[in-house]
């Protein structure tokens, strides 16, 4: 029996007789990521990096000079992921941080959610000089746009692979893992309580987001359906829309075609006006 099938067993009979339980052993899996290392082909990006300690010990790794890019990782993910995107950013002019998530290889925590990381975005931003753009994938483009709402600036975004609400991701782990209805909703409430803010309240549809940016999304994505990306859209009044036919949920990362997308929006961002000439 698979590991994800034992977990469900268990959820089906002591979700419904002890579901406080069960719902807090779910809750547990759910923040709790693992540690995955650095693909082969990431390795020579990382040994060309700068090892950097933000405020409260947030790990991060740099690159190159120029206007700032800030990069957020997904779940379980790694700096080194974006590596093909980083090469380009770095050859065009721009200084790349990329931050390990909370949680993440080596910044501190042992736990991570979409909040913890939105806060991790603002706190590196924080010693950053002004962003030109903040990239996230999966959950880190969720948490950047999170982040936005309580406070980031940045010129424009870039939301790679994301999901556009919280509680839909919730919904579909407490499906996945067999919680029964009353240990699903006591999970859910554990989850808010943990991060402080309603659900429903993490949904960019609710959002303002009043800055220029990129949706990208692949058909074949298998982690996080592709509806996501036009709900995300269709939220974001000036957002461009990048469906891919095929990239999954990581090699879409290093795609030409969302790198050359990534380029032309950061390049179209007017430059800020000097001090000087601001009246």
């Amino acid at each position: 029996m698979s590991s994800l099938n034992w977990v469900r067993g268990i959820n089906a009979t002591l979700g419904r007789v002890a579901p406080q339980w069960a719902a807090g052993r779910m809750q547990q899996l759910f923040v709790t990521p693992n540690e995955h290392a650095p693909r082969d082909w990431e390795l020579p990006l990382l040994a060309s990096s700068e090892r950097v300690t933000l405020r409260f010990g947030l790990s991060a790794l740099r690159w190159g000079e120029g206007p700032a890019v800030l990069l957020m990782h997904g779940w379980e993910g790694r700096p080194t992921q974006f590596a093909t995107l980083i090469e380009h950013l770095v050859g065009a002019g721009y200084g790349v941080i990329a931050l390990d998530g909370p949680g993440h290889g080596r910044s501190p925590g042992q736990e991570a959610d979409i909040v913890l990381f939105a806060r991790a975005l603002l706190e590196a931003a924080g010693e950053l000089p002004p962003l030109r753009a903040v990239i996230g994938h999966s959950m880190g483009g969720a948490s950047a746009l999170l982040a936005t709402q309580m406070g980031l600036r940045t010129e424009t975004l870039v939301s790679i692979g994301a999901p556009s609400n919280v509680l839909g991701v919730l919904r579909g782990f407490s499906k996945v893992v067999g919680l029964p209805p009353v240990a699903r909703s006591r999970f859910i409430r554990m989850i808010e309580s943990r991060a402080g803010i309603a659900a429903k309240q993490l949904d960019v549809s609710r959002y303002q987001l009043d800055f220029p940016g990129l949706v990208v999304h692949a058909e074949d994505d298998r982690y996080v359906r592709v509806s996501e990306a036009t709900a995300i859209h269709e939220a974001w009044p000036q957002s461009r829309l990048l469906h891919l036919a095929e990239g999954g949920h990581h090699r879409v990362l290093a795609d030409p075609a969302v790198i050359d997308a990534i380029l032309e929006l950061l390049e179209a961002v007017e430059e800020p006006l000097p001090l000087a000439l601001v009246s």
